[in-house]
């Protein structure tokens, strides 16, 4: 069961979380939009940017029986979930990104891996190359190479921000949800 108030991430058009949020927030409801500083080099200037960590992402607090109010924000898409079901996320998942954010830590946006997933190393000697990431026993990333022929494989250990996940939803650089359907 829902309780009334819960946190769900509702998907906005690109460039417009900044105005969603402040427009949601004007209606009386609750918004959390995570933001850290990127620095942008242009030929005449540098400028430090307040940017998502999460793009096309705003997170509310609200009642989902009272949702007409932030669909019919401009710029709204729609709640993320199940169908025509907002799905909430976790209380402690936001308070754990308010946590970092609050800290002054410096943050950026990571993709989101798991073991299993097939990776591109984007860096390094090793750029170009794909295969699955596994974890060792020293908790280090390892990207396993295989050749499906012999069926024989190998694992390299390498850094993780050089690894890019590969999945079929993603087209040139920019994730989208995929349909649960």
């Amino acid at each position: 069961m829902i309780s009334p108030l819960s946190w769900f991430a509702i998907r906005v058009r690109p460039r417009y979380e900044k105005q969603v949020a402040q427009s949601i927030a004007a209606k009386g409801i609750s918004t959390f939009l995570p933001l850290y500083a990127e620095r942008r080099q242009w030929s005449d200037r540098t400028k430090e940017l307040e940017k998502p960590l999460f793009d096309g992402y705003v997170f509310c607090h609200i009642n989902p029986e009272e949702r007409l109010p932030v669909l019919v924000t401009p710029g709204v898409i729609q709640f993320v979930g199940v169908g025509r079901t907002p799905v909430p996320v976790e209380d402690a998942e936001i308070e754990a990104v308010r946590a970092v954010v609050d800290s002054g830590a410096v943050t950026r946006p990571w993709a989101f891996l798991k073991e299993g997933d097939r990776v591109r190393i984007d860096a390094g000697p090793l750029r170009n190359v794909e295969g699955i990431l596994v974890r060792n026993e020293k908790d280090n990333d390892q990207v396993v190479v295989s050749i499906t022929l012999l069926q024989r494989a190998m694992a390299v250990q390498v850094e993780r921000d050089w690894l890019t996940p590969i999945r079929p939803w993603i087209r040139s650089s920019t994730y989208s949800v995929a349909s649960q359907n």
